[in-house]
C-alpha cells in the first residue's frame, strides 16, 4: 500500500513539472508509461471500502488487510503469518467478499467485511464447510508500533508493552477462565488504537507472538466436533481517543446488547442476601470451630464477613444470626473417581465428587475415552486424573444434592468450583453429546439453578462474563493465572516469605495490571483473588494487594488457621478497615474511568458512576493532586464517599 502511494505522488509530481522535461519527451513518456502500470497493477490487487471514520483495504495477493482512521490519519496494516491460495476476491453487496483456499488445513473458507454503518466497525465473518484439521489462524494480526501496549482480558486484565521482550508467547483460550475471561484483545497507544471483538468465542482461541520483534494478537478458530462448523465472526473497532477504557465501555455495550449485564442491584432485588457480599472479606479458615473466631473478627471490627467453609447446622444458624454475615460452603459439579481406582488406590472418597454418575454420566473424548480431570494423590504416591461429569448431567446432580441440604443447613451462599474455570468441552457419550456452546449452556444452567431457584448468593471460580447473569462473585478473577505461586490449587495454606519475580512483576506488577474486568462488570459480579493467592498469601506484597483492592473496588481475601490468626489478627483487622468500607461504597457502582497519573504508572486513580474517586500511590515517592492532596507512597486517598 505504501509503495502504491509513492509511485501514485511521483507520477503527479511529473505530470505537474512536465515542463522541465520537454527536450526528453520520449523517455519521459516511457517513464509514465512504467510508473502508470505499477499503479495500476497495485490498484488492481487492491479493493478498499469506507465510510467517513475509517477505509478498509484488502489486499488480495495475499489476504491481508489494512485500515485508516480518517479522524487521525493513523493507519494499521496486518502481516501474512500463513500462506492461503486466493481463488476469489470481489465487491459484493455491502462489503467486499474473498474465497481462500487452505491447503494445510485441507478446506477452502469466504471471509466477507462490511463496515458498519458510520461507526468506526469493522465486521469479517469467516465461513468454511468440512473437515478442519488444526485451528485456523484468521484473519492475520495487525502489526503493532512501538510504543503500543496490547489490552489482554486475562482474568482481570493485564497490558503488554509490545516492546517487552521479558513476556512470553500465549495461547489463551476463549472458552473458559484460564484465558480471556471477555470476548476482546486490543492495541493502544494509550489514546487511539484498536480492539477486536470476538462475537462467537466458544471455539476461539488468541495467539500473543511477535511480528517484527513487537508483540500482535492472531485470533484462531478451534474445529466443532472435528469439522469447522458454524461461521465465525470478529467486530474490529476502531478509537480516536479513550484507549482501554474506551475499549471496555465499547465491550460492555455488546455486553448489554448480548444479554450479560445483569447488576448487582438488579440481583439484589431478587436476593436480598446479596447485600452481605458487598463490602464482605472472603475468609476461609480450616479450623472447625468457626464461631469464636467470627465473634472475634467482630469485636475487632471486621464487620462484614463471607464465611466460605462449611459449618455444623447449629453454628451455622448462630452465624446467620450475626449481623453481616454471610455464610457459604464449598461445592463441585465435574470431578469423580472410577470406584476401582477408589478401592485399591485412594485414602479417601471427596465428598463433594458425584460418584453417582460412574460410569453413565461422565464425559467421554472423540476417542470415547473418558475426559480427566483433577489430579489425585494415591496411597502409592501415584497421581489418578479424576473422571469429569458431563456438563448436561450437572444440573440434575445439583438439583438433588443441594435442597436437600438446605433442609438442615441454612446457608445463604454456595462457592461452584471449577464451572467457569475449566474450559467448555466436547463431549462424545452417545446419550449426552455437546459441543463447546452445548457445554457453555450447561455450566450455565448449573450455575443458573443455584443462584436463581435455589435463591443461593453464588459464587464461582477464576470466572468468565459468560456466567455473569448467574453469578454474585468470582473467587480467582483478580488473579492472574499464569503469575499465580507455583502449585497454587493444591498447597493453599502455604505462606510464602520470598516473592517470586512472576508474582512481583505480573501479579502485582502495577506497570502492566489493568482493570479491564472492573471497568465492564465493577457493578456486576464481585472480583475477589484465588483461594492460593490471597491477600495474606506473601506478606511482603500484602499491603499492595490491599491498594488494588482499594484501587479496584473489590474485597479482600484472608486464608488462615486458628494459629495465624492469633499472630496476626491485627494486621487482618488493619487490612479489613482499609479496604472494605471503600468497597461497600462503590460495590453497587459502574467504574467508569482509570487513569494513569505519572507516565511510570505509579500513580492511578479510579472514577465511579456513584461520584467515588480513588487515588492509590504504589510507588516510592509522594505524589500531590490537583487540588493540593498529598498521596504518601504506597498510600491512597477516596474522595466522594
Amino acid at each position: 500500500m505504501k509503495m502504491q502511494k509513492s509511485i501514485c505522488k511521483i507520477v503527479e509530481a511529473l505530470r505537474t513539472d512536465f515542463t522541465h522535461f520537454r527536450s526528453s519527451v520520449p523517455v519521459f513518456g516511457l517513464l509514465l508509461i512504467g510508473l502508470f502500470s505499477c499503479c495500476s497493477q497495485a490498484a488492481g490487487r487492491q479493493l478498499t471500502i469506507s465510510n467517513s471514520k475509517i477505509s478498509v483495504t484488502i489486499d488480495t495477493t495475499d489476504a491481508t488487510f489494512s485500515v485508516t482512521d480518517k479522524r487521525t490519519g493513523l493507519s494499521w496494516r496486518q502481516q501474512a503469518t500463513d500462506k492461503f491460495e486466493i481463488i476469489d476476491c470481489k465487491r459484493v453487496d455491502g462489503g467486499l467478499e474473498m474465497t481462500c483456499r487452505h491447503p494445510w488445513y485441507g478446506l477452502d473458507s469466504k471471509t466477507t467485511l462490511s463496515i458498519d454503518g458510520d461507526r468506526p466497525e469493522l465486521i469479517l465473518s469467516l465461513s468454511a464447510e468440512g473437515t478442519l484439521k488444526d485451528p485456523l489462524g484468521f484473519p492475520y494480526p495487525f502489526v503493532s508500533e512501538s510504543g503500543d501496549y496490547l489490552v489482554v482480558p486475562m482474568n482481570e486484565g493485564i497490558s503488554y508493552p509490545v516492546d517487552d521482550e521479558t513476556v512470553e508467547p500465549k495461547w489463551l483460550i476463549a472458552y473458559g477462565g484460564h484465558g480471556i475471561c471477555m470476548a476482546f484483545w486490543g492495541v493502544t497507544n494509550g489514546d487511539s488504537g484498536h480492539m477486536a471483538i470476538i462475537e462467537t468465542p466458544d471455539d476461539a482461541i488468541i495467539h500473543i507472538n511477535r511480528i517484527e520483534g513487537r508483540l500482535c494478537v492472531l485470533p484462531k478458530w478451534e474445529r466443532q466436533k472435528g469439522d469447522f462448523g458454524y461461521t465465525r465472526k470478529l467486530r474490529y473497532v476502531f478509537f480516536d481517543k479513550g484507549g482501554h477504557v474506551a475499549m471496555c465501555k465499547r465491550y460492555r455495550q455488546y455486553a448489554e446488547q448480548t444479554g450479560k449485564v445483569m447488576t448487582l442491584e438488579q440481583k439484589r432485588r431478587e436476593n436480598p442476601n446479596v447485600d452481605l457480599l458487598i463490602g464482605a472479606v472472603n475468609i476461609w479458615c480450616w479450623d472447625r470451630d468457626a464461631l469464636p473466631l467470627v465473634q472475634e473478627a467482630k469485636a475487632l471490627g471486621i464487620e462484614r464477613i463471607l464465611w466460605s467453609r462449611r459449618q455444623p447446622p447449629n453454628v451455622i444458624d448462630a452465624m446467620n444470626k450475626i449481623d453481616g454475615v454471610l455464610t457459604s460452603r464449598y461445592d463441585i459439579y465435574q470431578d469423580l473417581m472410577d470406584p476401582e481406582i477408589v478401592r485399591e488406590k485412594l485414602r479417601g472418597l471427596h465428598p463433594d465428587w458425584t460418584q453417582n454418575a460412574w460410569p453413565d454420566d461422565i464425559m467421554l473424548d472423540e476417542k470415547g475415552q473418558p475426559r480427566t480431570g483433577w489430579r489425585v494423590r494415591g496411597k502409592d504416591g501415584q497421581m489418578y486424573p479424576c473422571a469429569v461429569l458431563c456438563d448436561r448431567q450437572a444440573p440434575e446432580y445439583a438439583a438433588e444434592r443441594v435442597p436437600a441440604e438446605l433442609e438442615t443447613h441454612a446457608y445463604r451462599c454456595r462457592f461452584i468450583d471449577t464451572t467457569t474455570a475449566s474450559p467448555w468441552r466436547e463431549c462424545y457419550h452417545p446419550d449426552h453429546p455437546m459441543t463447546r456452546s452445548d457445554s457453555r449452556h450447561w455450566k450455565m444452567e448449573l450455575l443458573r439453578y443455584v443462584s436463581q431457584e435455589a435463591k443461593l448468593v453464588t459464587g464461582c471460580e477464576t470466572g468468565h462474563d459468560a456466567a455473569v447473569p448467574y453469578v454474585h462473585y468470582f473467587e480467582g478473577m483478580l488473579s492472574l493465572g499464569p503469575y499465580r505461586v507455583p502449585d497454587a490449587g493444591r498447597n493453599m495454606g502455604r505462606i510464602w516469605d520470598e516473592v517470586p519475580e512472576r508474582v512481583a512483576k505480573f501479579q502485582v506488577g502495577h506497570k502492566y495490571r489493568l482493570p479491564l474486568w472492573e471497568l465492564v462488570y465493577h457493578d456486576c459480579v464481585v472480583a475477589q483473588w484465588y483461594w492460593g493467592d490471597y491477600n495474606n498469601k506473601l506478606p511482603a506484597i500484602w499491603d499492595k494487594r490491599d491498594l488494588f483492592n482499594i484501587l479496584y473496588g473489590t474485597p479482600p481475601m484472608f486464608m488462615f488457621n486458628r494459629q495465624l490468626w492469633s499472630q496476626n489478627k491485627e494486621r487482618f483487622a488493619r487490612s479489613y478497615k482499609n479496604v472494605c468500607p471503600v468497597v461497600r461504597a462503590v460495590g453497587y457502582a459502574e467504574m467508569t474511568d482509570h487513569r494513569f497519573l505519572t507516565p511510570d504508572r505509579d500513580v492511578q486513580q479510579t472514577t465511579f458512576a456513584n461520584g467515588v474517586t480513588v487515588t492509590v500511590n504504589f510507588g516510592e515517592k509522594a505524589y500531590r493532586l490537583v487540588d493540593g492532596v498529598k498521596v504518601e507512597a504506597m498510600g491512597h486517598h477516596v474522595s466522594g464517599m
